[in-house]
């Protein structure tokens, strides 16, 4: 009996030990890891593995739980997340989200984004996810069912940023655990977790896989999880390599981000492709199908210089304008009216226009502090028949000619910020100051700045 409880100690230690080694390579001593906590068993027995070892590597441990409000049983779960953390001293972040069908995207992966979207802007160094070796199995299976290419192929990686700068890294210390082994050390270790009823239905695909097709091939395959994860790294080093010709081609077609037309043109077809695939991926849009992809292909190869490319993608659009391809945000329509009055503040956030206006203090540069005090200063958008004069050298100029000239895209010459003293346009981002209001050398200026997002890097 003594040497039964020897060898189940001994699994239970290996579990440990397992996760243990994957942290040792990434976490550091006093860092912030949060687990995410659905109360189900993996993420269960991962945030007792965590607490033991927190022991020993003194990180600091907490729980963050996402409510959906999908399941009438999503309270429960909720209250026993939070029970689970009590017991272990462990301090829980609970978030309640919306969740609603979109059409063409499941209530998976609706309920996905949006706790992906929590996790994004919780604090700390490291998010953990229970994602184990099964789960890379069946994601593999059904990224090939969907015809997923070499990037939807890939592996999990262990550790990954994410696209938020400061949002915590996710890390999955479990990959090469499976789903068997899981369940013994909670059985062993006495834990309580609970059982999502729709984890049984069969209508999702990923069910489907779980319970009908993996018993199978199990039978005839007994390792198929950790063949499957080989096949997945090997898919991800596939892809590292393409995204490393992407860059080299990105060096001579690729200016201020946006592509440059005809050097894509002299690529080959498949490295044209590769190139757009990760310029999407380099702007967070999903990747489209390959019949959408062949399409905006086909528009930059054939359309002429002055053709109005725009196709519609993920949520963002493909635009073209005097040989360059630009990315952008999905159009909504122009605002007729935007009136803002600025009082001095270094900064201001333009949610409407999707950015932040900067106000920088330089000595004879920018606008004069002193003449912006003679009138009330507002930010606005354009409305047309504005009129500007930003070389004193030249005469007064319409500022539809004045933004041809250098060169703006056409669809982003209503979402500048413009900014008037009083009646007076007083600046235009990508032109400059008016020649009347410029700073003297001798005196203080004001520099405005205009940043698309919500920060300055």
């Amino acid at each position: 009996m003594v040497h039964s409880r020897r060898k189940k100690s001994n699994k239970l230690d290996c579990l440990v030990d397992e996760v243990k080694a994957v942290l040792q390579s990434t976490v550091k001593r006093g860092d912030h890891l949060t687990v995410g906590l659905s109360g189900g068993v993996d993420s269960v027995v991962l945030l007792d593995i965590l607490s033991i070892i927190s022991r020993k590597m003194l990180f600091t441990l907490s729980a963050a739980h996402v409510n959906h409000g999908i399941s009438s049983r999503s309270a429960d779960w909720s209250h026993f997340c939070c029970r689970q953390c009590y017991a272990s001293g462990i301090p829980i972040f609970v978030t309640y989200v919306k969740v609603k069908k979109v059409t063409g995207a499941s209530l998976e992966a609706v309920a996905r984004e949006k706790r992906y979207r929590v996790f994004s802007q919780l604090a700390g160094n490291y998010l953990v996810l229970a994602q184990h070796q099964d789960d890379q199995a069946e994601t593999l299976l059904l990224q090939l069912f969907r015809g997923a290419g070499v990037r939807g192929l890939s592996a999990m990686p262990v550790m990954r940023k994410q696209t938020i700068s400061k949002a915590p890294s996710i890390l999955r210390p479990l990959l090469d655990i499976s789903r068997a082994e899981i369940e013994t050390y909670a059985r062993q270790r006495g834990l309580t977790w609970i059982h999502d009823g729709s984890n049984d239905d069969r209508s999702f695909n990923r069910n489907f896989l779980r319970h009908e097709v993996l018993p199978v091939l199990g039978r005839r395959y007994p390792t198929y999880a950790k063949t499957l994860l080989r096949t997945s790294q090997h898919m991800a080093e596939a892809s590292a390599l393409l995204d490393e010709l992407a860059e080299a081609d990105a060096q001579s077609c690729v200016t201020d981000g946006n592509l440059y037309i005809p050097a894509l043109r002299e690529l080959s077809q498949s490295r044209a492709k590769n190139l757009l695939r990760y310029l999407l991926h380099r702007h967070h849009v999903p990747f489209p199908s390959t019949i959408k992809l062949d399409e905006i292909l086909n528009q930059l190869r054939y359309a002429k210089k002055d053709a109005q490319v725009q196709v519609i993608v993920g949520g963002a659009e493909i635009r073209c304008f005097k040989d360059f391809m630009y990315i952008v945000p999905q159009q909504t329509k122009p605002l007729e009216h935007l009136q803002r009055r600025w009082q001095g503040e270094p900064s201001v956030q333009l949610a409407e226009l999707g950015g932040l206006l900067r106000f920088i203090s330089k000595q004879g540069q920018g606008l004069s502090a002193h003449k912006l005090k003679q009138g009330p200063v507002f930010i606005k958008v354009r409305e047309g028949g504005e009129h500007f004069t930003p070389d004193c050298k030249r005469p007064r100029r319409s500022l539809k000619n004045l933004m041809q000239e250098a060169s703006i895209p056409p669809w982003q010459r209503f979402t500048l910020p413009l900014l008037f003293c009083g009646e007076k346009l007083a600046w235009v981002p990508g032109i400059g100051t008016d020649c009347e209001l410029q700073a003297a050398p001798e005196e203080m200026g004001i520099v405005p700045e205009w940043r698309v997002g919500n920060s300055f890097k």
